[in-house]
């Protein structure tokens, strides 16, 4: 029973990650709505977020499970950064971008 726990855990973490993981993705889109950048610059960003990513996907990994590679980890990561695009993501980006317009309406005036 104990090792099932311990995989229900592992899942639920696994999760978490991948929410931890868009929702800093979440924070480049913003201060990039605040921000123009360049090309150049989002392609750093990018490059820079995807390197730490794997970072922190792989501590998570190493220090949950002992660096053993278990593929449903991944798989629960990688959905619930789906998810989180698809359901949370989305609708926070329209909600900002209707703020930010505002915004931007009330110091034009």
């Amino acid at each position: 029973m104990a090792a099932v726990c311990r995989e229900a855990r592992l899942l639920l973490h696994g999760i978490a990650v991948g929410a931890i993981l868009m929702a800093v993705y979440d924070i480049l889109r913003f201060l990039r709505m605040l921000i123009p950048h360049g090309s150049l610059a989002v392609g750093v960003e990018d490059f820079c977020y995807w390197i730490w990513s794997g970072f922190f996907t792989f501590l998570f990994l190493y220090r949950e499970n002992d660096g053993a590679l278990r593929f449903y980890m991944i798989g629960s990561i990688f959905l619930s950064m789906l998810a989180y695009d698809r359901i949370i993501s989305r609708n926070l980006r329209k909600v900002l971008k209707m703020m930010l317009r505002c915004i931007r309406m009330k110091l034009h005036r």
